[in-house]
């Protein structure tokens, strides 16, 4: 189902992952309240926070991963491309927890900061995915024990 506010259905999913038992609407409100302060912070860019939001979601979204795979006696962790579905889940969940690992007043304030912080290219979300990119290029010899 989409969002009430902006009709969109990615916004419905990300707060479903920022949801604590079951409050939806008190999700909702600290998703509202952390556009609200990004709009504030960023004033400058003629984008709205909704855009804001996407494209700090697409900066912290990774193309590659490693999995483990064992061959032999041995455990590879072989670079594999990551599904679609799986890219949305990943980066979603990433700015969720490394926003949740700040400091700062309340959860919309946390949220507001890590969403300007990929937005800018920055922050431990998209530190994440470097560092993800970085181990599947290292393990790129083993790409062949994909399966």
């Amino acid at each position: 189902m989409p969002d009430p506010k902006f009709h969109d259905v990615l916004v419905t999913r990300f707060v479903n992952n920022l949801m604590y038992d079951g409050k939806k609407s008190v999700a909702f409100n600290i998703f509202y309240d952390a556009l609200e302060l990004v709009s504030d912070r960023v004033k400058d860019s003629e984008k709205t926070p909704l855009e804001i939001w996407k494209k700090a979601l697409e900066n912290i979204t990774p193309q590659v991963e490693v999995k483990s795979r064992r061959v032999g006696g041995a455990t590879f962790q072989v670079p594999m491309e990551v599904r679609a579905d799986r890219k949305i889940a990943l980066s979603i969940k990433n700015m969720i927890l490394y926003s949740r690992k700040r400091t700062g007043k309340g959860m919309s304030e946390k949220l507001a900061s890590e969403i300007i912080a990929a937005y800018n290219e920055e922050g431990g979300a998209f530190k994440r995915k470097e560092d993800m990119h970085k181990m599947a290029e290292a393990n790129k010899a083993f790409a062949h024990f994909r399966f």
